[in-house]
Order: C-alpha cells, then structure tokens, then sequence
C-alpha cells in the first residue's frame, strides 16, 4: 500500500546488481527523508550518464563525450608499445591508483565464456591485434581476472596473438598470496600459483 511513486522509485532501485527488494526500500526511503537536493543530484547524473561518457575508439577505455580518444592513450608520456589488456573499463582504475604502470591499455569487454554465449568474436580481440600492428607493440601484458573465464581468455590471447606476431613479448600479472594472509586460509589455486610464480631470494 505504498504510494505509487515510492513504489516506483524501490522498483527502480531494485533494478540496481546485488540491490534486493528490501534494501531497495531503504535506499528509495532514504531518499525521499533527505532533502530533495539530494535526489536531484543523483537524477541529474544519472540523467547525463549515457551523453556525457562514452567508450574511446582505440582503447574502449570511459571517457568524457568531447574527448577523440582517451588521455590514457594520447597522453605523450605513456608509452604506448606497452599494452595490458583488461576485461573491464573500471579494471584500468585499479591499476592507475598503484601509479606504477605508464602504458596504455585495451578493453576487452567481457572474458570468453561459452555458457554465457560470449565468444571471441564478442570481444575486442581484432582491434587490439590491429593495434600490436600499428603502434608497434613491444609488450602486451594479460590483466584478465583470475577467474576460469579469465584463464581461458588469456590462453586464447597468448595463442592468438602469437600466431599474428611470434616476436611479441607476451607477459601475465603475477599471481599468488596477497600480504597479510596466512597459509592456512589461502585457496588450493592461489597456493599453486604462488608456487608456481615463486622467486629467488
């Protein structure tokens, strides 16, 4: 018996990954106590999400609409024979904020997964060989997620990509224990990665 905009507003809400129908509620009921500023704001943004970013043509990296290409990619300092390959546009901002990379980057759009019907032919596998061609890559580095649709599409990579230019140095992000974790909680595929990436002290 809630009022019909209320109603549409925890429809809406509910629409949202990981929101349920009753933190829905308490988002849509939070918002109507706060000031009407508030829900404003957020439908302003909300409003100009799908004008004002859009994916870059190189790199489908998110940029801003008016921008050609993006800064990740025409910025000179970044060195753009260095090449690390993500499923996702948001996986770049994780590694931006180590400061420790200034290469460019190429979005794949997804990770091969043929019981979620992505193929190869879904992803932007075509663009980034093209790209290897023309900016003369030097070195591609595999960033997809640990994941068995994330291995699969960097073992997909790693053959694709060497039949087109066996001389293109191919490189994975290391795996293993992250700091802080004891042995005895880590996972049976972390610990063979772990072994299987160990290094000389």
């Amino acid at each position: 018996m809630l009022p019909q905009a209320l109603t549409r507003a925890i429809d809406a809400l509910s629409r949202l990954p990981g929101v349920g129908p009753r933190t829905a509620e308490r988002y849509a009921y939070y918002l109507f106590k706060s000031d009407s500023q508030v829900s404003d704001d957020i439908a302003s943004a909300l409003g100009s999400l799908h004008s004002d970013v859009k994916s870059c043509p190189i790199t489908f990296a998110l940029m801003d609409a008016e921008q050609d290409v993006s800064p990740l990619y025409s910025d000179p300092e970044r060195d753009r024979t260095t090449v690390m390959v993500v499923e996702e546009p948001l996986d770049i901002y994780a590694i931006e904020s180590t400061h420790a990379y200034r290469g460019t980057y190429h979005v794949l759009g997804g990770a091969i997964s043929p019981i979620d019907g992505v193929t190869p032919e879904q992803l932007h596998i075509g663009e980034l060989i093209k790209r290897a061609n023309n900016d003369n890559v030097k070195e591609i580095i595999i960033a997809t997620n640990p994941s068995v649709e994330g291995e699969s599409t960097a073992l997909y990579l790693e053959k694709i990509l060497h039949e087109q230019n066996p001389k293109l140095k191919l490189t994975r992000l290391a795996r293993g224990l992250p700091l802080g974790v004891d042995l005895s909680y880590a996972d049976q595929i972390t610990l063979s990665a772990a072994l299987e990436n160990r290094t000389q002290l």
